[in-house]
């Protein structure tokens, strides 16, 4: 039914010699994949910083910098310019609850707790400044 492999494979084998490409392990991947998500989860932060500046703003995103930083071996993240946020803060709120949601279920895949809290914490920030104002006046 299906036909035989007839030529050699292009990716190696453990049996195969060693190939000229560098591989990064599992944890470094995650590491990487964490660290963008965090990065990003920044740029949205420094957005709604720059729409409406607060200390605790101020205080996430040097947080958030500080991990990505120590993910990403000592390098620090290029940080956005104060220019005033093209989207309404329900919008960035939701982008940023989404991305800590990424983050935080990558955090928890590596094991990593510092990560995973601060990734935790963001997502019942943004939660909370998602849920309707009627609901918290009654």
């Amino acid at each position: 039914m299906y036909e035989p492999i007839r030529t050699k494979s292009v990716h190696s084998t453990m049996a195969g010699p060693a190939s000229d490409f560098p591989h990064r392990s599992r944890e470094e991947e995650l590491d990487i994949q964490l660290a963008g998500h965090l990065a990003a989860l920044l740029a949205v932060t420094d957005e709604l910083r720059a729409a409406s500046p607060s200390g605790d703003l101020d205080t996430t995103a040097e947080r958030l910098a500080a991990e990505v930083t120590r993910l990403r071996g000592g390098h620090p993240p290029v940080r956005m310019s104060a220019a005033p946020a093209d989207e309404d803060a329900m919008t960035l709120h939701r982008r940023a609850h989404a991305l800590a949601g990424r983050a935080l279920l990558v955090a928890a895949s590596r094991a990593d707790t510092a990560a995973a809290i601060l990734a935790a914490e963001q997502m019942d920030v943004h939660a909370a400044a998602l849920e309707p104002r009627e609901l918290a006046s009654h």
